[in-house]
């Protein structure tokens, strides 16, 4: 397991998507890093190949993903984001237009108060993202 100054990590569990999940996340955040990754033998409790611990860094925070036998996984729930503040508007139109497609926008994007841009969106593997350029 990796150590880590940070004692607290977002744990996402998946119903044997965790890696094409990770992957994504990855291919969006530029200097992300895959940390660690470990994956179910034959002789193991889960399903071989998929994914025990997965352990990657998006805009420096570091976050954890596993794979569950769908029949056992719970599904994810908008009451629970991430997120991210974009540097600027390219950043948070591409992340938006990314985490949207094949997901769901709950709102936005627009301003809200003082910030120049928000959105609201479950991705295509059910994890919600809250973006907001100011």
């Amino acid at each position: 397991m990796i150590e880590s100054a940070q004692k607290i990590k977002t744990f996402l569990t998946f119903p044997g998507t965790a890696e094409a999940a990770v992957d994504f996340y990855l291919s969006l955040f530029p200097g992300s890093k895959m940390l660690e990754m470990t994956k179910f033998g034959p002789d193991q409790f889960g399903e071989a190949g998929k994914v025990l611990n997965a352990t990657f860094e998006l805009k420096g925070v570091q976050l954890m993903a596993m794979d569950m036998d769908k029949a056992s996984a719970v599904d994810f729930s908008w009451a629970t984001s991430l997120q991210v503040d974009c540097l600027d508007e390219p950043e948070f139109d591409t992340l938006f237009t990314s985490l949207a497609e094949g997901g769901t926008v709950m709102m936005g994007p627009e301003p809200v108060l003082a910030f120049r841009k928000v959105a609201w969106v479950t991705d295509r593997f059910g994890v919600t993202w809250q973006l907001v350029w100011q």
